[in-house]
């Protein structure tokens, strides 16, 4: 019987092959926990190789913290459904999954973002204005009117600081969800938003639909 020959992988799918799995590492460990010897081991590859792909071990993890927010952007990202409230509802209950899913990675990221390193910096702040713009970006003028949230500074700027808050709480939460169960915690974050919202300009956000359907918490 013979073997058909071994299939030599590009550069480039190599490459994406030792992301997933760093990534798939990163779940349950920090990012001081994932070394290359690791990676090399898990990999069955040797560390030199390793090095072809990555030059250095800070290399490495940037590279990791990119795809696992890759990853975020796209868990989070807006489903097929006509309706804006809905498409929030549902990306808020995606995001609050991953970070459950995938704790020790995202406060490792926070961490790596705050420490100082310029590149995990903006890697983060990146991801965090892509998850908030795209509200505006997937949405009509029409629809955004319609739930009173209009595409201006003020509310963008608002919306980013209820991003952090967002973040903090549900991390909070995972620690210690001091009874308060998912549905609730997602509906009670969604009703913050539509109160920040309100607050600008004279938003009718607040008294949309939008309170009305996060008031039952989601479907």
């Amino acid at each position: 019987m013979t073997q058909s020959p071994r299939q030599r992988l590009s550069p480039d799918t190599r490459r994406e092959q030792l992301l997933d799995l760093g990534v798939r590492l990163f779940a349950t460990r920090t990012l001081d926990e994932i070394s290359i010897d690791l990676l090399a081991e898990e990999a069955g590859i040797s560390r030199g190789l390793l090095y072809h792909y990555f030059g250095n071990k800070q290399d490495f993890h940037e590279a990791v913290v990119r795809r696992a927010i890759q990853d975020l952007i796209e868990v989070t990202g807006p489903v097929d459904e006509d309706d804006l409230m809905t498409r929030m509802m549902i990306s808020l209950q995606n995001y609050v999954d991953y970070v459950v899913a995938n704790h020790t990675a995202y406060v490792s990221i926070v961490r790596a973002a705050s420490s100082g390193n310029q590149t995990m910096h903006e890697i983060y702040h990146s991801a965090l204005t892509a998850l908030i713009d795209r509200i505006w970006e997937s949405s009509t003028p029409e629809e955004l009117a319609t739930v009173g949230i209009p595409d201006t500074p003020a509310i963008r700027l608002m919306a980013r600081g209820w991003a952090a808050l967002t973040e903090y709480v549900v991390l909070s939460w995972i620690e210690d969800d001091r009874g308060i169960t998912r549905d609730e915690l997602i509906s009670t974050l969604a009703l913050s938003l539509a109160g920040i919202a309100s607050s600008v300009g004279g938003s009718s956000f607040g008294g949309s639909s939008f309170g009305s359907q996060t008031l039952g918490g989601p479907a």
